[in-house]
């Protein structure tokens, strides 16, 4: 039998003809490289960015790189488990998580799955996590006030409803404090509250934790924790986890508040995943990117138009300082993204002054419209004469001789900074505030010894709970103090002076 290569030809072109891909690059795709928490994979034509990818082991992965040839992606999970040649699935969603009143009480990871041990969570429905901020006409300004219960910033430092607080400081100053005492004082406010903690260590996360439940603040707090053992991935995905989460609450009407703890850890975990992905650093190594990452974020907080239903999502977003510098590249980009700043200064804080609010340099650029009036009216002047006897004080230090009315400016000031003094986690009713500032303001303090305002303060309170109450629901039901009711708190303050010892 003769073979004929023209046959043989023939047969191999229809087989070649007729041969389909085992592997269909459109929906499947390889790893050709992997570590450091990343994968390049090649094939996948149709993953979208932000897309889920299902790895070997139940290994989920997100989309982060979309190249000519290749697919660039970060891994929730251990690399160790994914080896080059893997096979990798597209599952036709972007990145989501659950969301609902079932997570009320409950410690998640940045992908909402419960880590605290209490059992699966129920969620109503799944959202992803990112999208895209409300428009202008969809918001109102910010009008109604979100209390923090710290005199210091209810004062002069007013936050809003909707509004984004940046809190900003060196480390170990007192940040988180604030924002747990904000936690804090929403109780019984109904306002769902989230803290997002980013690269934290779990000890200081199990420590915040603690406080919230011995406080019974747990009820209505959501955690969502992305610890510093964490891969970068969940930690640059817990922001967006978080606020999804406190959207869901928003969009129903309803009000909540998101505290993301720190950003300055998340910049640093995404400019891990961008220079292991071959992005371009610019400005101090941080990719270009970094201020858009933190603004589609920031953004996201809002209070809705009535027509949306009223619903309120602020943010206090914190930044660490080193040195106290707030010029460098991160925090100058939140900086100028939030609507304010709350700066604590070290040598505040070293000279015992809690919280340590340098006055000078925080502001609340929407907040002043959020602040009832009686707080107003009493706190008026309270940022000038504090400003003034700061710099009195530096001036008072070279010994120099001076006037009667300078003295009694510093002594004011004293008392003032005392009176503004506040223990962690023991936030005021707005009522009692305005109570001890309208003493301190209006001199009821300049001839108490300083070294008894503290126990001024409290005694007063004390006297005005056990025998003047109705002034203290006078001041909240009517928000603002007439020449009567001023007259009234009056008297009873010089009437506990009396007794006063």
């Amino acid at each position: 039998m003769k073979i004929r290569p023209q046959e043989i030809t023939d047969i191999i072109k229809k087989e070649i003809q007729g041969f389909k891909k085992r592997v269909d690059t459109a929906e499947i795709g390889v790893v050709v490289e992997v570590g450091d928490g990343i994968a390049r994979i090649y094939g996948l034509d149709n993953a979208m960015a932000g897309e889920l990818l299902l790895f070997p082991n139940d290994i989920y992965g997100m989309v982060l790189n979309l190249e000519e040839e290749t697919v660039g992606a970060c891994i929730f999970g251990d690399d160790k488990f994914i080896k080059e040649g893997d096979e990798v699935r597209l599952t036709k969603r972007i990145v989501s998580v659950g969301v609902g009143d079932a997570l009320l009480g409950r410690v998640v990871n940045a992908l909402g799955e419960p880590i605290d041990g209490k059992g699966a969570i129920k969620a109503e429905s799944i959202e992803n996590i990112e999208k895209i901020a409300p428009g202008v006409v969809k918001r109102q300004p910010v009008k109604e006030p979100l209390q923090t219960g710290i005199k210091a910033i209810d004062s002069m430092i007013p936050i809003g409803r909707g509004q984004r607080e940046l809190i900003i400081g060196d480390r170990q100053i007192g940040k988180t404090t604030i924002a747990i005492d904000t936690i804090l004082n929403q109780k019984g406010k109904d306002v769902v509250c989230i803290y997002v903690a980013i690269g934290q260590k779990n000890s200081s996360v199990a420590s915040v934790i603690d406080k919230l439940a011995k406080a019974g603040a747990m009820g209505y707090t959501i955690v969502v924790n992305a610890g510093a053992s964490d891969p970068a991935p969940l930690q640059y995905l817990a922001p967006y986890s978080g606020c999804t989460i406190g959207e869901y609450f928003r969009d129903n009407g309803r009000h909540a508040l998101i505290v993301y703890d720190d950003l300055t850890k998340h910049a640093k975990s995404y400019r891990e995943l961008s220079l292991l992905l071959r992005r371009p650093p610019g400005r101090e190594a941080f990719p270009g990117d970094i201020f858009y990452c933190h603004s589609k974020l920031l953004e996201r907080a809002c209070k809705y138009s009535e027509e949306q239903g009223s619903g309120s999502l602020p943010a206090l977003p914190i930044i660490e300082t080193q040195a106290g510098d707030v010029t460098t590249y991160i925090p100058t980009n939140v900086i100028s993204i939030t609507d304010g700043q709350i700066y604590l200064e070290t040598d505040l804080f070293h000279k015992g002054v809690r919280p340590a609010v340098n006055v000078g340099l925080s502001v609340s650029r929407v907040g002043g419209s959020a602040q009832i009036k009686a707080m107003k009216q009493v706190a008026g002047s309270l940022r000038l004469d504090l400003a003034q006897y700061r710099e009195m004080e530096s001036f008072a230090q070279f010994g120099t001789e001076l006037d009667k009315a300078t003295i009694q400016q510093l002594e004011r000031g004293k008392r003032l900074v005392e009176l503004l003094n506040q223990p962690a986690h023991k936030p005021m009713r707005i009522a009692e505030q305005i109570l001890v500032l309208f003493a301190g303001v209006n001199g009821f303090t300049d001839n108490v010894e300083l070294s008894s305002i503290k126990r001024f303060e409290e005694e007063l309170l004390n006297f005005v709970r056990d025998e003047n109450s109705d002034i203290l629901d006078e001041i909240e039901h009517e928000k603002s103090i007439s020449d009567e009711l001023s007259l009234k708190i009056s008297g009873v303050i010089e009437k506990f002076k009396g007794k006063f010892v």
